[in-house]
């Protein structure tokens, strides 16, 4: 991720803020991580112009998109409209660093970008914490307490975003399921039952409860006259 920073902030970062000034007609909106991107644009001409500028701004530094992670969808407060009116179905989605962004509806309405957790990267991460369970099973169930609650505990704070509280508690139910049949397994006496493993949980893993403000909530800001100002 350090190389990746230095050498794409003069490849990418610097050359886009160039393209910007020079080329678009509208807002361009780039969000970078490492060698992962997110690029909105306005007008869908600025956007397909920007792919086949950016594909030959990669060559010269004998870069490449990647065919599979690289696309260009319609998103956004009126892509539902748009494709509706078309005959189209609903909006493309897409994932990014672990989320996948939905063109969602709120209770009242209102466009929202919806969150949830790429279920890939779930299913991977279930997995491997499967393994370690079996693996520390036969430690004291403090033990194992502690260390599966700073596991969830990081989970929710990347994930329990606003939107995605069904997709956290899923991931909290399923490593209880796993780590119920790890100490189950323990014993050929199998003593445990869902009534005890459900207080063990209770005692030892958060519940799953959004942790972080809406967006907009997030970058809002006030001033001394506590004006709101973004």
């Amino acid at each position: 991720p350090l190389l990746a920073n230095l050498y794409l902030h003069h490849v990418f970062d610097l050359w886009v803020q160039w393209w910007r000034n020079h080329f678009s007609h509208g807002d361009v909106i780039v969000v970078r991580f490492a060698d992962d991107s997110i690029c909105g644009f306005e007008h869908e001409q600025d956007a397909r112009q920007f792919l086949a500028d950016l594909r030959e701004r990669f060559a010269k530094f004998g870069l490449a998109l990647h065919p599979a992670k690289t696309r260009l969808i319609e998103f956004g407060r009126h892509a539902a409209r748009r494709r509706s009116e078309r005959g189209e179905g609903k909006p493309e989605t897409f994932s990014f660093l672990g989320l996948t962004h939905i063109c969602g509806v709120s209770k009242r309405g209102r466009f929202w970008v919806q969150r949830v957790t790429d279920r890939k990267r779930m299913a991977a991460k279930l997995r491997d914490l499967n393994k370690e369970i079996k693996r520390r099973r036969h430690q004291p169930i403090p033990e194992q307490g502690r260390w599966l609650g700073s596991v969830v505990n990081g989970h929710l704070n990347y994930y329990a975003v606003p939107g995605n509280t069904d997709a956290v508690a899923q991931f909290r139910t399923q490593v209880t399921r796993h780590w119920f049949k790890a100490l189950r397994r323990r014993s050929q006496r199998k003593c445990l039952n869902w009534g005890r493993m459900g207080r063990i949980a209770t005692r030892w893993l958060p519940m799953a409860r959004a942790r972080h403000p809406y967006p907009a909530e997030r970058f809002d800001a006030s001033t001394r006259g506590r004006s709101p100002v973004r």
